[in-house]
């Protein structure tokens, strides 16, 4: 039974260092490969879908509903950011990485004056179970499974609706589209909202495992970083495999070394990808396609 629980112990922290990555991740691989933006706002977008179920959850709102409305909040934010700053930047990289690092620190500082330096959490939903000496919650050990499907939606929307169809012409040469008669500002501005809300949903997701902070942006991020550079710009391909190379490293590491080397390691490996596969782990899954 000892070994049992040791090995379920390692299975567990594996599945939630792969959704954290995931979910972390979805919504800057979807803004940069879609529109070439480094959103470096995209925590900003994580901290308001949290305070946003945070706040909706403690006025007694359903937990469900607390994070739908999360998501709804950040998906705005994302439409409100691309109309009046992204959409004048495109093309200019550089300066889009400027105006979304100053949109970041704003929104920190801005949320530090309002809200206060933290904002308690809610309960943990659904509990927890043992397994031999150790003690499982039932939500963490969900959030594997929530981060696959987010994963499949994806995939539907990008290959089974009108606007994946757009949005994958714009992809391919924005102008061409443009000429057939597509309105591609548009489908920016819809991508843009998608991957903000997308980064609201990790926001609405981990809140009630953290207390929330104006800067906790910043612990998602660098993992969010991290997993695009390792998958690459193809976010339906690309961020399972990487996800789940960086999960198993991170996991193995953080158990046998601590969570600084379990740190590390995620770094060294987006380097050595970085030298080895230029586009990515996802480049090994697309060539056919």
């Amino acid at each position: 039974m000892a070994i049992l629980s040791l090995l379920y112990s390692m299975v567990y922290q594996f599945g939630n260092n792969f959704a954290y990555l995931v979910l972390a991740a979805l919504g800057l691989a979807v803004i940069f490969g879609m529109m070439g933006v480094i959103n470096l706002a995209h925590g900003e977008f994580i901290m308001c879908g949290a305070y946003v179920t945070i706040i909706c959850g403690k006025a007694g709102l359903p937990l469900p509903i607390a994070m739908l409305l999360g998501v709804v909040a950040a998906a705005i934010a994302g439409v409100l950011i691309e109309r009046l700053v992204i959409r004048h930047l495109y093309d200019r990289l550089f300066d889009s990485v400027v105006a979304t690092w100053a949109i970041s620190l704003i929104t920190q500082q801005s949320m530090l004056l309002i809200a206060g330096p933290s904002l308690e959490g809610l309960s943990t939903p659904f509990g927890s179970f043992s397994i031999g000496i150790y003690s499982f919650s039932v939500y963490r050990a969900l959030l594997p499974l929530i981060a696959i499907g987010v994963l499949a939606l994806l995939y539907w929307l990008f290959f089974r609706t009108n606007y994946g169809v757009c949005a994958r012409a714009t992809i391919q040469n924005a102008r061409m589209a443009s000429c057939l008669g597509l309105q591609t500002n548009r489908v920016y501005t819809l991508t843009f909202a998608l991957g903000a809300g997308l980064a609201g949903l990790a926001g609405a997701l981990y809140a009630p495992t953290m207390t929330v902070v104006p800067t906790m942006g910043n612990g998602f991020i660098v993992q969010a970083f991290v997993a695009v550079v390792v998958g690459g710009a193809n976010v339906l391909v690309g961020t399972l495999p990487a996800a789940a190379i960086l999960g198993f490293i991170q996991t193995g590491l953080t158990s046998w070394y601590g969570q600084l080397i379990g740190q590390i390691g995620l770094l060294l490996t987006a380097i050595i990808v970085i030298r080895l596969l230029p586009q990515g782990v996802g480049s090994l899954f697309s060539k056919g396609r």
